[in-house]
């Protein structure tokens, strides 16, 4: 298999950290947050292998720095230390070395990103197909009748009726907005895409069609994916394997069934029975 992405000892604190934010947080302190110095440990340690076509799960509470991992990924936000390996094709980009056109040119380009909130991931000041046509013309389209056409047939595929292009996203309901949003995301067929919590907040209904479309882009694309989310659900549902997070340290990670029908961490032990 082809390795899409290797992460290796990410971390990222808030504050001005000290020797002691290590030692004396996570999961066996019950807390993030420096008692020396006050800084917050959001993710430490954080390492794992993606592959072509796979779909990871990092699953745990808020606040436990599931989120925060992909955002320093994503380039939202820096990480204090630790290393990612981007394999494209043939070439291998060090993401944490690169300088900011660089990580911008990678993100508009090779990674699609969809959040839990639309406004992070859409211009609402622009049409659905605008939003879709600013992520083409960063790509090199120029030509509109091409960029139209493109729009269009992602926005049919991700169920969005191509009469309703023209709209302004704050028109659309919170399932259409994440649609449009995976739209935009796929618009450059990047091999790499991060799901932030994509369903938080969505009717039952719309969270299974948003899902059924993730899982049917994975097997036409062969898209790695990196989904974040607290609910166990998604998890069993998309992703092969599972990193469970609490408070910014993976207590336990393998095979999503595996990890759901036999948890070693207590932690773990108490998310799934109380979801049964």
């Amino acid at each position: 298999m082809d390795k899409v992405l290797e992460v290796d000892r990410l971390s990222k604190v808030y504050g001005p950290g000290c020797p002691s934010c290590f030692e004396l947080t996570g999961p066996e302190f019950n807390t993030n947050i420096c008692p020396v110095c006050g800084s917050v440990v959001a993710a430490h340690d954080v390492s794992f292998d993606l592959y072509k076509g796979e779909i990871l799960g990092i699953m745990g509470e808020s606040g436990s720095g599931k989120s925060t991992a992909v955002k320093c990924l994503y380039f939202d936000q820096a990480p204090s230390s630790g290393r990612a390996v981007f394999f494209d094709e043939s070439k291998q980009h060090d993401l944490f070395d690169l300088n900011a056109a660089q990580q911008r040119n990678l993100a508009n380009h090779r990674f699609g990103m969809v959040y839990q909130n639309p406004h992070l991931g859409l211009n609402f000041d622009i049409s659905a197909g605008g939003n879709i046509a600013e992520r083409l013309l960063m790509y090199g389209v120029s030509n509109y009748a091409d960029i139209r056409s493109r729009a269009t047939g992602l926005l049919s595929r991700t169920e969005v009726l191509p009469e309703r292009m023209d709209e302004l996203p704050k028109n659309f309901s919170g399932g259409m907005q994440q649609r449009v949003q995976i739209a935009k995301a796929l618009a450059t067929n990047p091999p790499l895409l991060f799901l932030d919590e994509v369903t938080t907040g969505l009717d039952l209904s719309v969270q299974a069609a948003i899902l059924d479309l993730i899982l049917e882009i994975q097997q036409e694309r062969d898209t790695a994916m990196i989904v974040v989310t607290h609910d166990l659900g998604v998890i069993r549902l998309l992703a092969g394997r599972t990193l469970v997070m609490k408070y910014g340290r993976v207590i336990e990670s393998g095979l999503t069934d595996q990890i759901l029908e036999d948890p070693q961490h207590a932690y773990t032990q108490r998310l799934v029975s109380s979801a049964l």
